[in-house]
């Protein structure tokens, strides 16, 4: 495990993982959830995986980050107290339009789902899923 980096201060407890030296400024990927364990969990898979990780536990953070740094690849969780990931895909299709998104959701919501691929997300995963389709799905996203 790298050593962490330090985070900023409206990322609350959260840390920015470094990425592995095979790893590349365009594969940065930003994970957004208010479960800290999806988080956590996340995090590691993609880190494992080889990839540039940073972790949020609020959209507005989310958001405010953007601001600073590029986000290649956003995976949201759809339903969140402050704003929901539909709402953080429409700031990132303002603000980010170049950002490929990844939805997952513990609520697999028909209408929902639809929304979020008409919107442009490149995929919609319902909780829990397994890794190695999480893992492919960002090595795709990456590609294109």
């Amino acid at each position: 495990m790298p050593p962490i980096a330090s985070s900023f201060n409206d990322f609350e407890d959260l840390d920015t993982i470094g990425s592995p030296p095979s790893a590349s400024a365009r594969d940065g990927i930003w994970l957004l959830d208010d479960d800290l364990s999806i988080l956590k969990a996340l995090g590691r898979l993609m880190y494992s995986a080889g990839f540039i990780v940073e972790k949020f536990n609020r959209p507005a953070a989310f958001l405010a980050r953007l601001k600073r740094a590029r986000c290649s690849i956003a995976i949201l969780d759809v339903w969140m107290p402050q704003m929901n990931g539909l709402e953080v895909q429409a700031c990132l299709r303002r603000d980010s339009p170049e950002t490929r998104v990844i939805f997952m959701s513990g609520r697999d919501d028909p209408r929902v789902r639809q929304t979020a691929l008409d919107a442009g997300a490149v995929a919609f995963l319902a909780k829990p899923f397994e890794d190695e389709v999480m893992v492919q799905l960002v090595r795709k996203a990456v590609a294109d």
